[in-house]
């Protein structure tokens, strides 16, 4: 499967401008947002690490051999991909225990830069955002016209794609759904089970933000549509009214697209009537993200995009510093403004 199959169209017309992301770790950084105010006491060590080379997995095994705990005993808010600089936080859960010594998990692809107590573990999807700076090497294009791609983007978001990392190499995760969906059986791992209804999902939904950005109306709410706030799960239907609310305009307020589970879609007009022919044409991986259990929700199409900023530290290097609500990608941002080049297979799943 091709980029244009797994995502959709761009929205902000042609790319006018080349580059590779990734070349080291250091060019990809993240940094987690928790806004949790940690206790200092408790039963649940908090780490914050750094990490490059490695991704969050291969991080949580690394830290429980070092504690001598069971790897269930160690959680992270988000999975971070391997080629990439990271900071996120993890917490083991060492009731009745003294803090570990955590040395022997350290190395050139792992510090740990913080430690503090809490009463709770920490929870998958936890943090609020995801700070990156990315650096765009290689880069050659029209840079007065990147310049005022940019400016686009800033006043006006993206689509909120899932990123191709979500899908595997190729597009793998989807094809393996599907022979799944196809037999009406789930896989017997849960890592794997998880991974790929995670990928039809997300599939699903870049296929019905595929048609609103065709059509033009994909940063614009309908009668009929389920409008949501940036950072929440709950979501409200549009009238005329909800239409013309101002908070559309500067980006607070979008319109959404189901993540596919049990039940109808809410939603309502030709938002619901598209909503229902993505479904049509895909009846296998509906029904099966249905009959796996999973609930429907919501996700924003437009993706704001947090204080944007842009500079060249050399003259083939474009440096981006920008940030994002938490579940959402990095990759579909540059997407409008460059042609990425291939550095070799991309890992999944991750919030890139």
């Amino acid at each position: 499967m091709n980029e244009l199959q797994l995502l959709g169209p761009r929205a902000h017309g042609e790319i006018v401008a080349r580059a590779v992301l990734k070349a080291t770790a250091e060019d990809f950084q993240v940094d987690e947002v928790l806004d949790i105010p940690l206790s200092g006491q408790g039963e649940h060590l908090w780490l914050w690490v750094e990490k490059r080379g490695l991704n969050t997995e291969e991080a949580a095994r690394r830290l429980a051999r070092a504690a001598g705990v069971s790897q269930r005993n160690i959680s992270y808010a988000g999975l971070k991909d391997r080629q990439a600089l990271t900071r996120q936080w993890f917490s083991l859960h060492l009731p009745g225990k003294a803090d570990p010594d955590l040395s022997s998990a350290e190395g050139h692809s792992l510090s740990i830069l913080k430690t503090t107590r809490h009463s709770r573990k920490l929870q998958r999807g936890a943090h609020s955002a995801n700070g990156f700076t990315l650096r765009l090497t290689q880069f050659e294009g029209d840079k007065n016209a990147l310049e005022q791609r940019l400016q686009q983007l800033v006043a006006q978001g993206v689509p909120n794609y899932y990123g191709l990392q979500r899908f595997g190499h190729q597009g793998g995760n989807v094809v393996d759904a599907r022979q799944f969906a196809a037999r009406h059986e789930l896989p017997e791992q849960r890592n794997v089970r998880s991974r790929l209804l995670s990928a039809a999902r997300s599939y699903l939904f870049n296929q019905l933000l595929a048609e609103r950005v065709a059509a033009g109306n994909w940063n614009q709410a309908r009668v009929g549509d389920l409008l949501a706030f940036t950072d929440s799960r709950s979501f409200f239907m549009a009238g005329d009214a909800e239409c013309s609310d101002p908070r559309l305009a500067i980006l607070d307020l979008h319109p959404t697209g189901p993540l596919w589970g049990a039940g109808e879609s809410p939603a309502a007009g030709e938002a619901g009537q598209m909503e229902q022919s993505v479904a049509l044409r895909e009846p296998d991986l509906a029904n099966w993200l249905a009959e796996a259990g999973m609930a429907h929700e919501r996700r924003i199409l437009r993706l704001p995009i947090g204080g944007l900023t842009w500079h060249y530290p050399e003259p083939d290097i474009l440096q981006l510093q920008f940030v994002l609500p938490a579940g959402c990608f990095a990759t579909v941002v540059v997407r409008e403004l460059v042609e990425l080049l291939p550095t070799g297979p991309t890992e999944n799943p991750c919030e890139f």
